[in-house]
């Protein structure tokens, strides 16, 4: 046989692939040489064979000597993929919460004195109950009221997205990327990350408190005090996970209210100038991940800017799925 397989090679290696094999000594139906696919994630090449991990977890290892045929195939479809933007957006409110929010209708206003925009936006998502031009009146009144500019975070594509255009509204962040909502399920992505991880790897601690020294790189957050705090240590269940003191390598991650499906989101992945690629971004991802399965969380999202195209590489590697995107818009000047 073909000592590599047209479709294969060591490029698939953390893809899902489908490969046909002979089984040597076997006959077929017809009289010629039995054969089997085996569907599952390449998990290694060399020069004489390759291993696939089924869905059950199985390995097999398959000679390249007796490959047949073989190509990678998509991801399995997932069915968290088909929940609505506006559900997933509502989902992940646990996960970054405002310490002042109030209802309108499906749309949630939020505000945090400042600290980041997604806490200090309205999430328009869903019906307001109300008349547009009215709920565009109510988001701004409350921003006014708490000295805040007021800002809609909008899915992008979305109907709300295009009815705030239409009233005028533009891009508060002129020039920049949308941010791209990804997610994928613990436990795949946790293999990946076990896989990809340096195997010297150091051990992360993970704190359910923000600490000065986890913080000491985040401007943002030190100017912004106590609403910082407030926002970082608010869902009910968050950890920090950090790397050496000072911090080199940290991560965020918080459960969101759920009990029979919670999910989990990882935000603030972050490593040292001086000691990136060595994979402590990955170690940082993959504590993060296991304390997300220890609290049964089932899925894992996380949130990026669109121009971040190292962290989306990253994200892609271990198996997240764009779902859909959002951008923030400000009212006319």
């Amino acid at each position: 046989m073909n000592p590599q397989p047209p479709g294969l090679g060591p490029h698939c290696v953390g893809v899902r692939v489908v490969v046909r094999r002979v089984l040597p000594g076997l006959t077929g139906p017809t009289g010629g040489p039995a054969m089997t696919d085996v569907l599952g994630v390449m998990e290694s090449w060399d020069a004489t064979s390759t291993t696939v991990r089924d869905a059950a977890g199985v390995v097999t290892r398959i000679e390249l000597a007796d490959i047949v045929s073989g190509k990678p195939v998509p991801p399995r479809p997932s069915v968290r993929l088909r929940v609505a933007p506006g559900e997933a957006e509502r989902r992940a409110l646990d996960a970054w919460p405002a310490p002042v929010t109030e209802p309108l209708g499906a749309w949630t206003l939020r505000a945090a004195d400042g600290y980041s925009t997604r806490a200090n936006s309205v999430l328009a998502a869903g019906d307001p109950e109300a008349p547009f031009d009215e709920a565009v009146d109510r988001v701004r009144g409350f921003y006014a009221a708490h000295d805040l500019p007021a800002c809609a975070q909008v899915v992008v594509g979305s109907e709300e997205h295009e009815r705030f255009e239409r009233a005028g509204w533009v891009s508060a962040r002129p020039g920049e990327a949308d941010t791209v909502f990804e997610m994928t399920s613990v436990a795949a992505a946790s293999r990946a990350a076990h896989r990809l991880a340096p195997a010297d790897a150091p051990a992360l601690a993970i704190d359910p408190t923000v600490g000065p020294g986890w913080l000491a790189d985040d401007e943002r957050a030190l100017a912004c005090g106590a609403a910082a705090t407030a926002v970082l240590e608010g869902p009910s269940e968050v950890g920090f996970v950090a790397l050496g003191d000072p911090v080199v390598a940290k991560a965020r991650v918080a459960l969101t209210d759920g009990d029979m499906d919670p999910w989990s989101g990882i935000s603030n992945v972050w490593v040292d100038p001086g000691h990136r690629r060595r994979g402590l971004g990955v170690a940082a991802v993959a504590a993060a991940l296991e304390w997300s399965a220890e609290r049964g969380a089932t899925t894992v999202f996380l949130q990026t800017r669109g121009e971040n195209t190292g962290a989306l590489a990253l994200y892609d590697r271990l198996g997240f799925v764009e779902h859909h995107r959002y951008r923030y818009l400000a009212p006319p000047r």
